[in-house]
């Protein structure tokens, strides 16, 4: 497969403190904060970002450039990253590196099965993680020269980003209600509450799972879960 960049010997070259200076980094991530997490981390390396937050809007960027590195968060509103993962290291020229992203640690088997360079579980706030995993992908050339000191610093995303993710699920919720709507509100309100330490909305989310696997009614939680985002919009009013 060809991942040779016609115009990597015009790219700036990394540094220590910026290994990933040069690169474009793609991030396919609906969620506002965890997107936010990954901006600071990129401007922490050095690096340029681009967020797509859907498989539609992704493609639409990728048949206008081609990026470094690609993370694709697996569950996205309209389909699985699973599915671009397995698109984008089929491609010719390919990006040179390909990474999976979830706050569910049962996908990295199918992140890496499909073809995906890495995975990185969420939150992703970890800056030596971050870099690490995607210097592991790259070729020699771009990586920076000698021994380089891992950072131990963490990002702290924008409480804002976190109330817009909140939002996010509150128009979801009001214009669909069905099985499928369910599906993908519960696994991003999952992943979301994970990275942004929210036990409380975290705990009711895994509670209506739980019941929709049983096979049991979920008014009861979901009203509970609407409750609590209607509880942090209000937190935003405030601010």
């Amino acid at each position: 497969m060809d991942t040779n960049d016609p115009f990597a010997p015009n790219l700036p070259a990394p540094t220590a403190n910026r290994p990933l200076l040069g690169l474009t980094v793609l991030v396919i991530e609906d969620s506002r904060f965890a997107c936010e997490a990954m901006r600071l981390l990129c401007l922490r390396s050095g690096a340029r970002i681009r967020r797509a937050d859907s498989l539609r809007s992704a493609k639409r960027h990728l048949q206008v450039y081609r990026p470094s590195v690609a993370i694709i968060d697996l569950g996205l509103p309209d389909g699985n990253g699973v599915d671009l993962i397995e698109e984008l290291v089929n491609n010719s020229p390919r990006p040179q590196v390909v990474l999976g992203t979830s706050g569910d640690p049962y996908s990295q088997d199918m992140a890496l099965k499909a073809g995906a360079d890495g995975f990185l579980a969420k939150p992703v706030i970890s800056l030596a993680i971050f870099q690490e995993t995607i210097l592991a992908g790259l070729p020699d050339e771009r990586r920076p020269n000698g021994l380089r000191a891992l950072s131990d610093e963490i990002v702290h995303p924008d409480p804002i980003a976190y109330q817009d993710d909140m939002a996010h699920v509150a128009d979801v919720l009001e214009e669909n209600d069905d099985d499928r709507t369910l599906d993908y509100i519960t696994q991003f309100l999952g992943g979301v509450a994970r990275s942004a330490k929210d036990h409380g909305l975290l705990k009711a989310t895994e509670a209506l799972v739980a019941k929709r696997d049983a096979g049991q009614p979920v008014s009861t939680e979901r009203a509970r879960i609407v409750g609590m985002i209607q509880d942090r919009l209000t937190e935003r009013i405030a601010i």
